[in-house]
């Protein structure tokens, strides 16, 4: 995500500097600043971008040179707001966001999140940051990220799991590997655009590509028989409590 980041604020930003202590990680970031020193890194920078594993954040928010003065944007899941300001200053202005892995296209979307130190110039710069990387939504309640990361941050991965099985749908049936991706991949396209351009409600629009009586009706009502929507329903309630389970590990 710290590499997507970078791609998509070349040319947006005056100055990026990206840190990371293994120099190996550092050598695909190309046309930006680099150095092994995180505390170099963050000195003087208006936004401090925390691209870490939850469970190593607070080792790294503990050791910078930060200023109340300065915003702390921090994309590791679970890990509530609360925690880093006491991990750095009780009036350090911390975002907190949940993009996702179609960024690296610069085609994600993004949940963000401010604590009340945090002014409007500095939700401006947030905004700013994550948005070179796809759509942003602001929340409210910090809560309500824990969604954020059950439905789009880890929804990528239902999706390709539904195009998996429809390409092996497709093999099943007797088309070869890389036509049956083909065909998948397009239709998920096409049918996410419809979606997005649509002026009805999805099930308006599921029910005028539906013909009474032919194979798409067939299809949904065999999708419905196996309770489908309800595990995947069942499933994206599985990460918001594994989200929630994440921030009571992590910040305490």
């Amino acid at each position: 995500m710290a590499f997507a980041l970078a791609q998509g604020l070349r040319g947006i930003e005056d100055e990026i500097v990206v840190a990371d202590p293994v120099a190996e990680q550092l050598q695909r970031f190309k046309g930006v600043t680099t150095t092994q020193d995180n505390e170099t890194a963050a000195r003087e920078a208006d936004a401090i971008v925390l691209a870490v594993k939850p469970q190593i954040l607070e080792s790294v928010a503990r050791v910078l040179p930060l200023k109340p003065s300065q915003l702390v944007i921090s994309i590791a899941a679970g890990v509530p707001a609360k925690a880093i300001s006491s991990w750095t200053s009780e009036r350090q202005p911390v975002v907190r966001c949940m993009p996702n892995t179609p960024a690296l296209l610069q085609a994600g979307i993004t949940g963000l999140t401010a604590n009340r130190a945090v002014s409007r110039m500095q939700r401006c710069l947030a905004e700013r940051i994550l948005s070179s990387v796809g759509d942003v939504v602001w929340f409210d309640n910090e809560s309500d990220l824990d969604a954020v990361t059950a439905l789009s941050g880890s929804g990528p991965a239902y999706i390709l799991y539904i195009l998996e099985s429809m390409i092996d749908a497709g093999v099943e049936l007797g088309l070869n590997q890389e036509t049956a991706k083909r065909l998948a991949i397009a239709t998920g396209l096409g049918a996410a655009r419809m979606a997005d351009e649509a002026d009805v409600t999805l099930t308006e629009l599921r029910n005028r590509v539906t013909s009474p009586g032919g194979t798409t009706e067939r299809a949904i009502s065999i999708l419905e028989s196996a309770q489908v929507r309800t595990g995947i329903i069942r499933a994206i309630r599985g990460a918001w409590q594994r989200s929630r389970e994440l921030a009571k590990e992590f910040g305490k």
